[in-house]
């Protein structure tokens, strides 16, 4: 693959483009000065389309477009359960989360920690998320990203891993989260747009002009890979192990992600009111739907236009090597927006928790152009650390994607307990909330070591259950009372609109007749 003149103009157009649409959004009026609600919360005023990209555009990276496209070439459309359930999951959080974290004023999910249940779990919870966020996510973004970068172009790695990095800090260092989540539309825009086309283009490959004709060829040629629902005997059912898919612990992982996630749920948590923040996870839900579109297909289109190739994860690369000059550079903008969206996304939220959990408690009362100042250096060392750490981290793992999955794996049966009882269980309080965090931990060690053939997303299941009975044992027996819990659900409405209603069971008709078809 070579990037033509017109391709690197296309990218650098969009480079340029960015950054000062970043810089444009983020201006003050008069001489009003950022503040903390301003820098990190985008001064509680986002409307609904901005959600709805951000939310897109913080989730899908390097190691989705990539890896899931790699996983659409192996095993085929079953990998879009990570979409299309997360578009019902998203449902679930505009519904019955959020309204819960706006009424009670939440900025980060540390701070809904100590309110419901005491100090010490909102420590021990925003350490586990700085090390997560820098050491685990922070850094495979920038790995896997260079990865992509230096396939397409030839660069060095390291190179464009520090150049993803800078520039990733550079357009939303001023702004905060306001740069970047008003800049997600154009991002995530082109995404969609450049994901469509390389779709397009493939099919039309192997339809002989028309991408219709060629998803139906396609289907013809590899129809085990239009499953959702993979057998037992499948060689990536340990992956993907079958009905638990639409009944396990798919549905932990994804409330844990898009409902009690830092770097995800603070574009609603800066919401104008619910009601926006609603419209927007709505768009998000509508997204999910078309990701597998742009992601999966071009995957499954590479077992027809390069079979046997050595690995999976070279499916999207390759594809793109078809496109027409022009068209590449499009596609290949799009693929550097998905990365730098969600490193932006990631560095404001380790900024956010760093400033307004750690810096701000111990500092005590300080001017808010300081804490904002906090922000940003805690932004820069955070993307020096990544840089730093990602080589000697990431860089003897074949496949990075499963480094995030043992690691997050250990903690989010525990933190999707912690949350949920502490959403809907008054009874619940912070001896039993640890003693659920320390026990995923201590369960999910002791199942995977002494049940290793037991597939991955069927543990997460067991020990969600195994950690949410520990939880309501511990919280009935132990003497702690819950005078701590400051969260006020008594006088929080759940009602929604007509028009999220709609949506809703649009979307929820549109999962049935997918899956009906594609079982």
């Amino acid at each position: 693959m070579k990037l033509s003149w017109l391709d690197m103009l296309i990218v650098l157009t969009y480079l340029v483009g960015i950054f000062a649409l970043a810089q444009w959004v983020s201006r003050e009026k008069g001489n009003h000065q950022k503040d903390a609600k301003d820098y990190f919360l985008a001064s509680k005023a986002l409307p609904w389309w901005a959600i709805g990209t951000s939310l897109i555009a913080a989730n899908i990276s390097a190691e989705q477009i990539i890896g899931m496209s790699g996983s659409g070439y192996a095993l085929g459309l079953a990998i879009a359960s990570y979409e299309w359930m997360a578009a019902f999951t998203l449902l679930i959080v505009g519904r019955w989360f959020l309204p819960v974290f706006l009424r009670n004023n939440i900025n980060t999910m540390p701070q809904f920690l100590e309110e419901r249940y005491g100090t010490r779990i909102r420590t021990v919870m925003a350490v586990f998320w700085l090390i997560l966020y820098v050491f685990v996510n922070l850094t495979s973004i920038l790995w896997l990203g260079s990865i992509a970068v230096s396939q397409v172009t030839g660069m060095d790695q390291f190179v464009a891993l520090v150049l993803l990095g800078v520039f990733s800090l550079a357009y939303q260092l001023y702004g905060g989260l306001k740069a970047v989540a008003l800049t997600d539309f154009v991002q995530v825009s082109l995404l969609v747009i450049g994901g469509l086309f390389i779709a397009a283009i493939t099919l039309g490959k192997i339809g002989g002009g028309s991408a219709w004709a060629g998803f139906h060829r396609l289907f013809e040629m590899h129809p085990a890979h239009f499953h959702m629902i993979l057998s037992s005997d499948n060689p990536y059912y340990k992956d993907l192990p079958g009905i638990a898919v639409l009944a396990g612990g798919l549905w932990v992982m994804n409330l844990s992600y898009w409902g009690f996630n830092q770097y995800i749920i603070q574009r609603g948590l800066a919401a104008k009111n619910i009601v926006e923040a609603q419209k927007g996870v709505l768009l998000a839900a509508f997204i999910k739907l078309l990701i597998p579109l742009v992601v999966v297909v071009p995957g499954i289109a590479a077992l027809a236009l390069a079979p046997g190739l050595a690995r999976p994860d070279q499916a999207y690369p390759t594809m793109m090597g078809l496109l027409p000059s022009g068209v590449l550079g499009l596609v290949f903008a799009a693929l550097v927006a998905a990365i730098m969206a969600s490193l932006a996304s990631k560095i404001n939220s380790i900024s956010t928790i760093f400033t307004l959990d750690f810096y701000a408690k111990l500092s005590g009362p300080c001017e808010d152009t300081h804490l904002v100042r906090v922000g940003r250096i805690a932004a820069v060392v955070a993307v020096v650390i990544g840089v730093l750490s990602a080589k000697p981290l990431l860089g003897s793992f074949d496949q990075a994607f499963q480094y995030i999955q043992d690691f997050t794996g250990y903690f989010t049966p525990g933190i999707t307990v912690i949350f949920l009882i502490g959403l809907f269980w008054s009874r619940a309080n912070e001896t039993g909330a640890l003693a659920a965090a320390i026990g995923s931990v201590v369960l999910s060690i002791a199942i995977r070591f002494g049940l290793p053939a037991m597939p991955f997303m069927n543990r997460v299941g067991i020990v969600f259950l195994l950690s949410l009975l520990l939880a309501i044992v511990v919280s009935l027996r132990s003497n702690s009372v819950t005078t701590n819990n400051r969260i006020r659900t008594d006088d929080v409405s759940f009602q929604t609109s007509k028009g999220f209603n709609i949506g809703a069971l649009a979307v929820t008709l549109i999962l049935v007749l997918l899956y009906t078809v594609f079982w």
